[in-house]
């Protein structure tokens, strides 16, 4: 079996310069987890996922330093904070970041397979050491997209396999 047997062909991407809010609204009308990122002609350039998203909404220090003691005998300590996902405030965030490029927030090292490769390789991508690789896209030869692998596709493969 090849990936081209297990692929969805018909696979919904979005383009580099699409923003952050036509992004978050198709994740919200599509049951996906990502999207492939794809040029003009259809080559794909990224993959951009919901944790991506979420990401934009986490503060980039989490570290807080406190002062002690009088000048000039200042020394600090240092604390690990972690907010609450319900003190940040995600209506500022999201129109700070509304009008991003996604080219801003994808993950541009992204696992492919070709229509030829191999089962074997897929699951090896699929379950490897990389928990974040939840789907694996096709592209062809001159890296079009021609079509995009989940997990749940090669269980279902599996099942009809076995139940033939």
């Amino acid at each position: 079996m090849q990936a081209r047997d297990l692929m969805e062909p018909d696979v919904k991407t979005v383009a580099p310069d699409d923003d952050v809010a036509d992004v978050f609204k198709k994740f919200a009308r599509y049951d996906f987890s990502g999207f492939p990122v794809v040029d003009d002609e259809d080559r794909l350039v990224g993959v951009v996922t919901e944790s991506d998203l979420v990401d934009l909404f986490e503060p980039d220090d989490e570290t807080l330093w406190i002062p002690i003691g009088l000048p000039p005998f200042v020394d600090t300590l240092t604390y690990q904070v972690k907010a609450p996902w319900a003190d940040l405030d995600l209506g500022v965030d999201m129109v700070r970041n509304a009008d991003r490029p996604i080219s801003e927030v994808m993950s541009t090292d992204v696992a492919t397979v070709t229509p030829e490769t191999d089962m074997n390789e897929v699951l090896d991508l699929l379950t490897g050491d990389d928990p974040n690789i939840n789907r694996v896209p096709v592209v062809d030869a001159e890296g079009r997209i021609v079509g995009i692998i989940a997990r749940q596709d090669v269980i279902r493969a599996f099942r009809d396999k076995r139940l033939t």
